[in-house]
């Protein structure tokens, strides 16, 4: 893994008013106590393979101070661990991840949950569609 793998730029960040719309309108969830991860799949050629955007409950924490550590350490978490999304996925993903716990875990752990976060929505991606959907054509 070379150090342009563990970056986080700009046109990676989710920002777009209408993706973030369409992701709660439509998106699917995976989710490993406490994170959550929203997402759709992108079909534009020129989009990234992944955008991505953080958030943390306002009802849980409060202070903006303590939300605001909370968004840092899952966007570095995201930053440390997207290697395991881009080298098992070839489609293109928008995605939102949130904190939905008020308990204040550590960096380690939520590393640790991020990581079988990925590995959920990974083996999620790689399930063929349902035998029913095949039956109805």
């Amino acid at each position: 893994m070379t150090k342009q793998d563990e970056t986080y730029p700009r046109e990676e960040k989710l920002k777009a008013k209408r993706l973030i719309d369409e992701l709660f309108i439509t998106g699917k969830s995976v989710s490993k106590y406490p994170l959550r991860l929203v997402y759709i799949e992108i079909n534009d050629e020129q989009a990234p393979p992944f955008q991505t955007g953080v958030s943390v409950s306002k009802r849980h924490f409060k202070k903006a101070v303590d939300r605001n550590y909370y968004k840092r350490l899952l966007r570095e978490t995201y930053r440390k661990n997207k290697h395991l999304l881009v080298e098992q996925l070839d489609q293109k993903f928008a995605m939102m991840l949130f904190y939905q716990t008020k308990d204040r875990l550590n960096y380690q752990e939520v590393e640790h949950k991020m990581k079988a976060l990925f590995e959920k929505f990974i083996k999620q991606q790689q399930i063929p569609p349902s035998e029913s959907d095949s039956q109805a054509i």
